[in-house]
């Protein structure tokens, strides 16, 4: 039976191939994607989210607006990352597919009480906004999620948007903080291991090559994407971050973590955002997450690949 989850996204180039391969997966049942502000505002992120769904032919995917800002902060966006658009690098259009009516936050707690206990699993991929809204206006949600794996975070590879912090955690810390002390199952998959999976040239052609729409689509985001972290890191290739979310759910065999305590800073002069990662569990505290640390980079591209082709 397919794995029912929710995408909470604000696409994003990398957000759209994760988009795509949950799509072209049959062993995952999206019940829905719900969107938040994060690379662009929540307008931007909810146009996309739709073109996306039409890019793979899958209009009647359910698409839900959620939160336009942080719990209490004001709103950081990455359009130098992502430009203008959050999907840079395609020509866009205006999506034909409806937006549902209900709000993003409704549709999550409505879903997690309806299905039953243990079945839904949730695949943030941005600000953890949308997430945490949920589990404080309805608590007992929490204890019938089966996993949140999440996109966000970094130890070893340390910030992208400040010396200590992964942009999905900074945009919105207070949220990552209530989500992480919830108690639900958590799988982080932090920058140490997005990192690790880079794109090629030769698979973005292999990619141009299949003479498709969605292949068209992925080359033409990953050529643009991977020239901000090619220029800043100095590296081959981008990497897919939110794409390894869902490569997690197909194929967790292809990761590896440990079970450790992970804390989010809120209060820190330099560090707020800040996954701090027990790793070397010193701290005493107790684990609340499996926090990702290796990826096996080759085996990933080719089920992506291999999915991508599908649509």
């Amino acid at each position: 039976m397919a794995r029912k989850i929710i995408i909470d996204t604000d696409p994003g180039q990398d957000d759209a191939v994760a988009i795509l391969l949950a799509l072209a997966s049959r062993e995952l049942d999206v019940l829905g994607i719900t969107t938040v502000a994060g690379n662009v505002p929540l307008d931007l992120t909810t146009r996309n989210a739709r073109i996306v769904c039409e890019i793979a032919d899958r209009p009647g995917v359910r698409v839900f607006a959620g939160c336009d800002r942080p719990l209490t902060r004001k709103l950081v966006t990455a359009e130098y990352v992502h430009g203008k658009s959050g999907l840079d690098g395609i020509a866009l259009f205006e999506p034909t597919m409806p937006l549902q009516s209900a709000h993003a936050v409704d549709f999550l707690i409505e879903t997690l009480r309806r299905e039953a206990p243990g079945t839904v699993t949730l695949c943030p991929l941005g600000p953890l906004t949308n997430i945490a809204t949920a589990f404080t206006r309805a608590p007992d949600i929490v204890d019938r999620v089966a996993e949140i794996v999440l996109m966000g975070g970094a130890y070893f590879e340390v910030g992208n948007v400040t010396p200590a912090a992964e942009f999905n955690i900074y945009v919105d810390p207070e949220a990552a903080d209530i989500v992480f002390r919830a108690g639900a199952p958590l799988v982080v998959v932090p920058l140490d291991v997005t990192h690790k999976a880079l794109t090629s040239r030769a698979w973005i052609e292999q990619l141009r090559a299949m003479g498709t729409r969605v292949g068209n689509a992925v080359a033409g985001l990953t050529d643009f994407f991977e020239r901000f972290d090619m220029a800043k890191y100095g590296s081959q290739g981008a990497p897919l971050h939110d794409a390894c979310v869902i490569g997690y759910l197909l194929k967790p065999e292809l990761f590896t973590g440990r079970h450790i305590n992970v804390t989010i800073e809120t209060a820190g002069e330099f560090t707020t955002g800040m996954t701090v990662a027990d790793w070397w569990r010193v701290t005493g505290r107790e684990p609340n997450a499996m926090f990702l640390g290796g990826i096996d980079r080759d085996g990933f591209y080719a089920i992506l690949t291999e999915r991508l082709a599908r649509l």
